[in-house]
């Protein structure tokens, strides 16, 4: 499919007559022969892909969206409807295409497409399937762009973050999944909800896998930079571990429990990639919990795994992992959810 995008051509034979609505000014010096824009590719435009584009497009943080997607029906049915709300929106080119080859110069490559689970499959046989699918995708996606940063969105994210990885030959550093941060967001959410105080005043971590093995860090949660449960033993306030681990499993059930009403999730991840992108594309330097290269990080050995850690973004990608205190019980959690991605990638082959 050959790549789509808005046509400035509306004169005789598709001539640009867009100079003639301008005249330049007395004494004005040529145009930059080079320009500095910000790229941003979305690769699969399903439900998730979608609403990464659209927060992103609305919060500004791009002069060009490439999207690319197999259906190319579907695919410039997304392009139109969001170009058609330019006069709403910033001025973004938004192009698309079901070739590769529309992405390359990107700054930043978010991969949200993956193989969906066959009633009855294993975790394995669907892994393998992501795997000749990742096959086909990451490879050109990283030529295209070798100084691109490359997030992985799409699930089981820590294992395809590594499989990204591995077959882009991208240094670490440029390699993230979205991991634990929408797990985090919703943590903070309940937090806030059982102390009736706002979300972003709640400081509050998910590490490890995205998934059930997740570890919640209750030791380190503050609220307005008070020490939770620090607070509640020094003024002899009684708390019942049980109620922390109801809220735990809530954040683990979550997204299952959107799919079960709606069918899917996508509002949350959208504006979680968006917040990340953001980070990263406006070098902010700020701390998500993402997952990354944790080997040799945490005590954490045995292989090359990938999980969510906090870590310090820039434009650079990952500028480092955040050393914070762990109990010897979440560190034994960390452990052992290491380990539970580790023995999965073991099977893959790669």
């Amino acid at each position: 499919m050959h790549k789509s995008g808005s046509s400035q051509a509306l004169g005789p034979g598709g001539l640009d007559i867009s100079q003639s609505f301008f005249k330049p000014i007395h004494g004005a010096s040529p145009p930059p022969t080079t320009t500095r824009t910000t790229k941003i590719s979305v690769i699969g435009v399903g439900n998730v892909g979608m609403a990464i584009a659209q927060t992103i497009l609305t919060q500004d943080l791009a002069d060009e969206i490439a999207l690319v997607d197999v259906n190319p029906d579907k695919l410039r049915g997304e392009m139109l409807d969001l170009q058609h709300a330019a006069a709403f929106l910033p001025r973004t080119t938004i192009t698309s295409s079901t070739d590769y080859s529309n992405t390359v110069g990107s700054d930043l490559v978010i991969v949200t497409a993956g193989a969906r689970q066959i009633p009855g499959e294993s975790r394995l046989n669907l892994l393998q399937r992501n795997l000749a699918l990742f096959s086909k995708i990451i490879p050109p996606l990283s030529a295209g762009s070798p100084e691109a940063i490359l997030m992985i969105v799409s699930n089981p994210v820590d294992v395809l973050t590594y499989v990204a990885w591995k077959l882009s030959g991208l240094p670490a550093n440029r390699v993230i999944g979205s991991g634990t941060n929408l797990d985090s967001s919703r943590f903070r959410f309940l937090i806030a909800d059982h102390l009736d105080v706002n979300a972003q005043d709640v400081q509050a971590y998910i590490m490890g896998e995205h998934g059930d093995s997740s570890v919640a860090l209750w030791s380190s949660i503050s609220v307005g930079g008070v020490p939770i449960l620090s607070f509640l033993e020094r003024n002899q306030i009684a708390y019942e571990k049980q109620t922390l681990e109801k809220i735990h499993k809530e954040v683990i059930q979550g997204a299952y429990e959107v799919i079960g009403l709606k069918g899917y999730t996508s509002w949350a991840i959208g504006y979680s990639v968006a917040n990340l992108a953001r980070t990263i594309l406006r070098d902010q330097h700020k701390v998500h919990p993402v997952t990354v290269l944790a080997k040799g990080l945490y005590g954490i050995e045995g292989g090359d795994v990938f999980l969510s850690l906090p870590t310090q973004l820039g434009r650079n990608g990952v500028l480092g992992v955040t050393n914070l205190h762990l109990s010897d019980e979440e560190s034994q959690q960390l452990q052992k959810s290491a380990m539970t991605i580790l023995e999965v990638q073991s099977q893959l082959g790669i």
